[in-house]
């Protein structure tokens, strides 16, 4: 017979949904002591639920709670309360009214130290932002307080010169992810539909077994088995895991591999594979890119695919460089941040593995082809060029920032920047006498 339990729980917590059979499955109800509860007590986001249902039936145990922080306790446990930090989250889910979830955030967010890009739609949420540790962990927290993200993977990095970003901009947006045609189409809410994430000791292991295999062959290629790099060019450009091939991508809402039937591209990995027996290893930043783009591939009749869940930045800090080589490209003021953010432990060994993070052989001067010291872009300093790239000394010196000789004598000509520091607006630039042309 089954069985009904109510236990206490020490802090309470907020309920997701304005629909009933949301908040609390139609299914479960019938258990209740009294259905009509469900229709009281779980009918508003902002109804408190002092307690945790938990229902036993047919060895069968569920428990609505939320779970536990994924961050990095290490991390967070060398950071004071007022010294900056980034957090990076997404969650595909259905929201019902977009605009009202967006206006209660901005109420949260009064008074609050909080910079970055915050954008909520029917699809989800997608969030990356800086601010002092206290008021960047309130938000997480208020966030999870929300059922449908109260699991939610929380990315966390520290920030040594404070805000990462200019400024805050919580909106509701169309497309969480910017891709030609827009992602609202994609059935990005079924699970089903998206790739198998791996942990990261999973990936670990498979992506041993692909290096293995292809250190082996005499082709250096595992035709049961593609390890695909869903970011952008540039992003490769300062580190990448060992094996991935070079993106020929610029922005990632141009991605167009595996989308083709009529013809091969040479530049296209998965052009001509087998789509139901080849293995598709998929990687970004955060996740994020990958939940969208496998949704895309699923519908172009790839059966294996395989993400890394929590992208690169939940490897690094669980497994450390293992496998990966370089830099991690970061889309804020830091731009790249080397394997040691996100795992300061990580041992020489460790590192070199699989040709680890130490080598950085692989990047190059776009200007002059030279190896570069520094994995870390700039932007072209003519303003209407703007380009991003990567350039060793000499070169920056030569073409005082610019990407080429003809960008030196451009109209809108910034003055070169020093260490880490990005570009302001143009306004502040404009009334000062520039260098000398």
């Amino acid at each position: 017979m089954s069985s009904f339990t109510v236990m206490n729980v020490a802090k309470p917590f907020i309920l997701a949904s304005n629909e009933p059979t949301t908040s609390f499955p139609k299914n479960l109800t019938a258990f209740l002591p009294n259905p009509k509860l469900a229709a009281t007590s779980f009918n508003s986001r902002n109804s408190i639920l002092p307690f945790v249902w938990q229902l036993k039936c047919k060895n069968v145990c569920t428990t609505y709670a939320a779970l536990s922080s994924s961050y990095s306790k290490e991390i967070l446990a060398d950071i004071d309360e007022e010294e900056f930090i980034v957090v990076n989250f997404y969650r595909f889910v259905f929201i019902k009214d977009p605009e009202e979830e967006v206006t209660k955030h901005l109420s949260f967010m009064e008074g609050r130290d909080v910079h970055g890009r915050i954008y909520l739609n029917q699809q989800g949420i997608n969030a990356q932002y800086s601010g002092p540790k206290k008021d960047a962990l309130a938000y997480v927290s208020w966030v999870r307080e929300d059922l449908r993200f109260s699991d939610v993977l929380v990315q966390i990095s520290p920030a040594s010169n404070g805000h990462t970003f200019p400024r805050l901009k919580l909106r509701y947006k169309p497309s969480l992810v910017q891709l030609e045609g827009g992602i609202s189409h994609l059935p990005l809410l079924d699970p089903s539909m998206r790739a198998e994430p791996l942990a990261p000791s999973e990936w670990r292991n498979r992506l041993e077994a692909v290096n293995n295999t292809n250190s082996s062959s005499h082709e250096n290629i595992n035709p049961s088995c593609i390890l695909l790099d869903v970011r952008n060019g540039y992003e490769w450009d300062v580190g990448h895991f060992q094996g991935a091939q070079r993106p020929d991508v610029d922005c990632f809402r141009s991605t167009s591999f595996g989308q083709s039937d009529s013809e091969v591209i040479a530049s296209d990995p998965l052009a001509a594979v087998d789509k139901e027996r080849t293995d598709i290893l998929m990687y970004c930043t955060g996740g994020i890119r990958c939940d969208v783009y496998s949704a895309i591939l699923r519908k172009q009749g790839f059966k294996r695919l395989y993400t890394l869940k929590g992208g690169v930045s939940h490897y690094l800090e669980r497994e450390g460089s293992v496998g990966w080589v370089g830099n991690l490209f970061v889309f804020d003021a830091r731009l790249s941040l080397p394997p040691s953010t996100y795992k300061p432990e990580v041992g020489i060994e460790a590192s070199t593995k699989l040709k680890g993070s130490l080598d950085n052989s692989f990047a190059k001067c776009y200007i002059c082809g030279s190896q570069v010291c520094e994995l870390r872009h700039r932007n072209c300093a003519n303003l209407d060029c703007n380009l991003l790239f990567l350039c060793c000394a000499g070169c920056v010196k030569d073409l005082r920032g610019c990407c080429c000789s003809q960008c030196t004598s451009a109209r809108r000509l910034r003055p070169v920047l020093t260490g880490n520091q990005r570009y302001q607006k143009w306004h502040n630039y404009r009334d000062f006498e520039l260098q000398s042309r």
